[in-house]
């Protein structure tokens, strides 16, 4: 990116870098603990980031004793075991189907958004894109901790809902691994899209 068109951005450019430019999946991590006060810092910040009618299905399980550690693991692929096991930390990103239930009642069209998501088929499929956008700001917010996130895709979504929310009112939308990137953590970025691939003018 230029100077100039990086200039056009209200945050500075070592924002920038942090978050995005700089920022890189990590597969592997340092020893150095992430403790809950960063992750609640993370949390309270990324939870004014913008949903449909401000829905906050994201449900987010800390795996941190070696109990829970075994559990998750007997879930994920064999790829992403090794660096699961030994990350300082473990965050299972989940939607909560029955977020309808907790949608701010300052809002007056609630009663018939309740009304609205009394479907469920139309409620999970709100609550998994509403979850994953919250999913992504969670990962940005790792980010501006100055922590690398490791989110992975490769578990039995069925096994890790069971283990970890019996109620069957959860699923699973990610696993990250969270902590300070270790030697080698990330592979070479691949190529994204330039803007004239992707943005059209109508």
């Amino acid at each position: 990116m230029t100077t100039a068109i990086s200039d056009a951005l209200a945050l500075d450019s070592a924002a920038q870098d942090l978050l995005f430019r700089e920022a890189r999946t990590a597969n592997a991590f340092t020893d150095e603990p992430v403790g809950d006060e960063q992750i609640q810092a993370i949390y309270d910040l990324v939870k004014h980031a913008p949903t449909a009618m401000n829905q906050q299905p994201l449900r987010v399980v800390l795996v941190r004793s070696p109990e829970g550690r075994e559990r998750l693991l007997q879930h994920m692929n064999e790829g992403n075991r090794a660096k699961t096991a030994a990350a300082p930390l473990v965050a299972i990103l989940a939607a909560d189907n029955e977020f309808h239930e907790e949608l701010p009642t300052q809002f007056p069209a609630v009663p018939q958004a309740k009304d609205f998501f009394a479907e469920r088929p139309r409620r999970e499929a709100s609550a998994r894109f509403n979850g994953a956008l919250q999913a992504a700001y969670f990962i940005l917010g790792i980010r501006a901790a100055g922590l690398a996130a490791g989110p992975m895709g490769g578990y039995d979504a069925a096994g890790v809902d069971k283990e970890f929310f019996g109620d069957g009112e959860h699923s699973v939308l990610m696993v990250v691994n969270i902590g300070k990137p270790g030697e080698n953590a990330s592979y070479p970025r691949g190529p994204r899209l330039s803007y004239d691939e992707v943005v059209t003018t109508v």
